[in-house]
């Protein structure tokens, strides 16, 4: 059985200084995917996570600060990618893979549209590329677990308030509709495959008492391959882990 992670931090320094560390030794995960770690591993103690038996794999943006994936994993990868191969794309730090011999796990971290209008052309333009990246690589890697923040809630139940979100970066039609075609192209989400039930969310404002009143947005998602499907076992989302403003996705599934 392995279980999976995928967590965006917020910043892996403030993550640790709420005890992250600890609270990953209890949920013994044999893969975690980080986003948004926001520092290169010059800048904090990576010991803390190989005493736990994780090998790290780091990629940060170029811009100090900002952005940055990760894959800590016990298990050591046959092979790790860094980037997609998109130069305009790989500075910013928003992607690495993992290859074993089942299956390859990738931590993703999508643009965020909401800071104006040329950061949603990119987002945009990001959906497409990868889109096109994922049709190429399930060629020759078709079991593919893609973890991540998204930055996109998919349908209404994902959203706390649907009709007034309706206009805004994350949830426009257009990054709906490409969300729907995603899956269509071979992909299961595996939390909605396993829960129907509303107010299930994963990213939470700081503004306004949001996460208390649980007015959030699900954003955060562990896409596996359909062929993956038989051996999906579990998929929780814990949003009791309050070391950001996100909370981590639980993915398992048997060998």
């Amino acid at each position: 059985m392995s279980v999976i992670l995928t967590y965006n931090v917020n910043g892996i320094r403030a993550a640790l200084r709420k005890d992250f560390d600890k609270w990953l030794k209890s949920t013994n995960a044999d893969i975690v995917c980080l986003q948004e770690i926001k520092a290169n591993p010059q800048q904090f103690d990576e010991s803390v996570f190989t005493d736990l038996g994780y090998h790290c794999f780091w990629n940060p943006a170029e811009k100090k600060g900002y952005s940055g994936v990760a894959i800590l994993t016990k298990t050591k990868p046959n092979f790790v990618e860094y980037g997609c191969g998109i130069e305009n794309i790989d500075f910013e730090g928003r992607f690495i893979r993992s290859d074993f011999d089942n299956y390859s796990v990738m931590s993703i971290y999508f643009p965020s549209g909401s800071s104006g209008d040329i950061r949603q052309e990119y987002k945009i333009y990001f959906l497409d590329k990868f889109q096109k990246y994922i049709n190429e690589l399930k060629k020759e890697i078709p079991n593919l677990i893609l973890c991540g923040d998204y930055n996109i809630c998919h349908q209404a139940i994902d959203i706390h308030n649907p009709q007034r979100n309706k206009n805004t970066s994350g949830f426009l039609p257009e990054e709906r509709e490409w969300m729907s075609n995603f899956l269509q192209s071979g992909f299961i989400d595996p939390f909605r495959h396993l829960n129907k039930e509303p107010h299930n969310y994963t990213w939470w404002s700081y503004r306004a008492n949001a996460r208390v009143k649980n007015l959030g947005w699900r954003i955060d998602y562990q896409m596996i391959s359909q062929q993956l499907l038989p051996k999906l076992k579990r998929s929780q989302i814990l949003s009791s882990a309050k070391h950001s403003d996100h909370c981590p996705v639980l993915l398992q599934l048997e060998d």
